[in-house]
């Protein structure tokens, strides 16, 4: 007859079946699954109000005035304001507005005190044209309340669920933006670097949390009829499975977007050093060079400045529904000045860094599409998967992220998307390396 099975390991440290009953987990997991629907809610309401102002400044001011699109110089005075407004809040309000963006997603959970410098400074200036995403001012805010929660139930004095909780808090709130749990839950299980047990225990209470919050948000958008502009990509170009040629271009187009996008994160480093004195000043000057390389954009290209602000989110789109609709010097220019403004942005503005260098890669992969050999479709599916890969440092992730938002086209691109975004992670380490 076989032994009973041991509830502590030789170390004495208690098994991952002994953990997961125990009545402290058990209350963790209720837990999450409670905080994950009032954070999707709070979410949904931050998402909309940030898209239903972008709308407003970018589309229907325009229209409102006499214009059928934006002008060039439209973006001048809306980031000279984005500036005015951000300065105050980065110098004198907790936790400076949020992360520097051009360190990524990363970073110890900001606590609940900061939240309202958080929701403020994306509300105040991501509408108006910064170059970054809505991916970390959500992650920051559903940290916050997951710890205010944690705060008012009285359990802070447990570190490691507060910690759990924190994490559990932004998962939720990635998911929601980046389409539902299963980016969310990679990235945990990747950005986490743990193995075994401790990888389990952490990863179950996100993957509830954001999967209760992905179906109340989803749920309370149709409800409401509001639109929160997630990232996503409504059509692509036709399907077609990658063949030799692909291949062949695709290695060293995935490397070409590793040093553009690696080389126009860096400058987020030179803003963020130059910012860090007279920071109030120095960050509306920021917002204004950012202004100005996206009506530098307009110019050039005879489109609107509005392809070269935001966080690239509808661009994308676009870009994906109607690639030949560029020409190759428009994608050049578009890649060239939102590059810069991005890069401006990283590190003396505030938002999230992944959905502008999306774009930036989906840019160059389409641009490089005439190559003889290299088809629409797949220069478009290694060129998200490439820059999301370089900028994370995530390239498990990338990859399912570039898989969902290419959708029906994905069966076949997945081996040059997983190729792909090793590719570009091997070549970011390298510059990174070479740097040093």
């Amino acid at each position: 007859m076989s032994a009973a099975a041991p509830t502590e390991d030789v170390s004495g440290t208690p098994t991952l079946r002994d953990t997961i009953r125990s009545r402290g987990y058990l209350k963790l997991l209720l837990l999450s699954v409670l905080i994950g629907a009032p954070i999707a809610l709070a979410c949904f309401f931050f998402v909309s109000a940030q898209h239903a102002l972008q709308h407003a400044i970018w589309e229907d001011l325009p229209h409102a005035v006499g214009y059928d699109e934006p002008p060039w110089w439209w973006s001048l005075p809306a980031l000279l304001l984005a500036g005015l407004l951000l300065a105050p809040i980065v110098t004198r309000l907790p936790g400076r507005g949020g992360h520097q963006p051009v360190h990524g997603l990363g970073g110890p959970p900001l606590g609940p005190d900061a939240l309202p410098g958080v929701v403020l400074a994306a509300l105040a200036t991501l509408p108006l044209g910064v170059v970054l995403g809505p991916e970390a001012p959500l992650m920051a805010l559903g940290s916050g309340l997951a710890l205010l929660a944690v705060r008012s139930a009285k359990r802070a004095e447990d570190p490691k669920a507060a910690l759990v909780l924190g994490t559990t808090g932004s998962t939720t709130a990635i998911s929601t933006i980046l389409g539902g749990p299963l980016v969310a839950a990679v990235m945990v299980v990747e950005a986490a670097g743990l193995a075994g047990p401790q990888l389990v225990l952490l990863l179950l209470p996100c993957l509830l949390a954001s999967g209760v919050g992905a179906l109340v948000f989803t749920g309370f958008g149709k409800w409401t009829g509001l639109s929160i502009g997630a990232l996503q990509l409504p059509d692509v170009p036709p399907n077609v499975g990658p063949d030799a040629g692909d291949f062949l271009w695709g290695v060293p187009v995935a490397v070409l977007i590793g040093v553009v996008v690696t080389y126009a994160h860096r400058i987020g480093y030179v803003s963020l050093r130059w910012t860090e004195r007279h920071t109030a000043l120095r960050t509306v000057v920021c917002a204004v060079a950012v202004g100005v390389c996206i009506a530098v954009y307009a110019l050039v290209s005879g489109r609107s400045p509005a392809e070269a602000a935001l966080s690239g989110q509808v661009t994308l789109g676009v870009l994906a529904a109607d690639p030949h609709a560029w020409s190759v010097g428009a994608l050049v220019a578009l890649v060239v000045c939102k590059g810069l403004a991005w890069g401006v942005s990283l590190g003396s503005l505030r938002g999230g860094p992944i959905f502008p260098s999306v774009l930036l890669g989906a840019a160059i992969g389409v641009a490089c599409a005439g190559l003889p050999g290299l088809g629409v479709t797949p220069g478009l599916a290694l060129g998200m998967a490439t820059a999301s890969a370089v900028v994370t440092r995530l390239p498990v992730t990338s990859s399912v992220l570039a898989v969902l938002l290419m959708g029906k086209d994905a069966a076949n691109q997945m081996p040059l998307i997983a190729v792909c975004a090793v590719v570009g992670f091997i070549t970011a380490q390298l510059l990174e390396k070479q740097q040093r």
